[in-house]
């Protein structure tokens, strides 16, 4: 890691999802100054909220890069953020006070796709706790899905959970047969499907999408059911592939927490489209924060 030393503008590129938010600082020649981390920034927790844990990513990868605490004011800045697409949300976030030279705002699926394919134009498909499909085409951006759980984000984690749990309880009222999956869920519940309600109660996408590994591995196990969720899981996912190729997208990549273990149950055309990740979603936040400044 390069120390902060030499002139010329800082960059900084900043991935706030529902997880954690990270933080990177570069010079002008692209050299990694810094890093830093903090806590979930997804705007379904409240701008400011958000925007503070974006803040904290940065002044750890400023104190990292050995920089004074007021360095930040002479950082531009590219920030992605999940939940960007919501409407208001991007007038609300331009309008804020924000301690960085420059700053722009983008959807995190907006700077993933930019990262996974070195700022060329392609598509991806983000497979974790939600789903969506996104593409840049030609300076056009193309999103297909993800517009929140349940009522969307087919083939996500949140979404194996749902399916996995109204399985178990299926099977529970013998509606559905018993299997090794239906017992590990019931489990948890201590075998008490009114249990189960109270937890759907106040539980999030997040929360079902626990469930996830679970079925995945039930259905690497060769469980039947688990078998079932999963490649259902799959078709939804390859469905949003081949959407992106539509829509012009040359070039697909697969993305998410769950990517890999989902890839295996894909259709084989799906599978053979795919290319590498070359990048992660802060390099792309920072192509954005570079573009921004020489556009300027």
């Amino acid at each position: 890691m390069k120390t902060a030393s030499q002139p010329g503008p800082l960059f900084v590129g900043v991935d706030g999802g529902g997880t954690g938010c990270r933080a990177r600082i570069e010079d002008a020649e692209g050299s990694l100054l810094g890093t830093g981390i903090a806590g979930p920034a997804a705007l379904r927790i409240g701008v400011d909220r958000a925007l503070a844990e974006v803040e904290k990513a940065c002044r750890v990868a400023i104190e990292e890069a050995g920089l004074p605490s007021d360095a930040l004011g002479s950082v531009h800045a590219a920030v992605g953020l999940a939940g960007v697409g919501r409407k208001g949300v991007l007038e609300e976030l331009v309008l804020r006070p924000h301690p960085f030279r420059s700053v722009i705002y983008a959807h995190d699926a907006t700077i993933a796709c930019i990262g996974a394919h070195g700022a060329r134009d392609g598509g991806i498909v983000i497979v974790g706790t939600g789903s969506v499909g996104f593409a840049v085409v030609g300076g056009r951006e193309f999103r297909i899905g993800g517009y929140g759980f349940p009522i969307s984000d087919e083939g996500s984690g949140a979404d194996l959970g749902l399916h996995t749990i109204g399985l178990a309880l299926r099977a529970y009222d013998e509606r559905a047969v018993e299997s090794s999956l239906t017992r590990d869920v019931m489990m948890r519940f201590h075998n008490d499907p009114f249990e189960v309600v109270a937890w759907m109660d106040h539980s999030t996408a997040t929360d079902y999408a626990t469930f996830a590994p679970l079925v995945m591995r039930h259905a690497d196990a060769g469980d039947p059911g688990a078998r079932r969720i999963v490649r259902d899981a799959a078709e939804q996912i390859d469905e949003l592939v081949r959407r992106l190729f539509e829509c012009g997208a040359s070039r697909v990549a697969l993305l998410g927490g769950l990517a890999s273990s989902m890839q295996p149950w894909l259709a084989p055309d799906v599978q053979r489209r795919l290319v590498p990740v070359e990048g992660d979603a802060v390099d792309g936040a920072l192509h954005l924060a570079r573009r921004a400044v020489m556009k300027g």
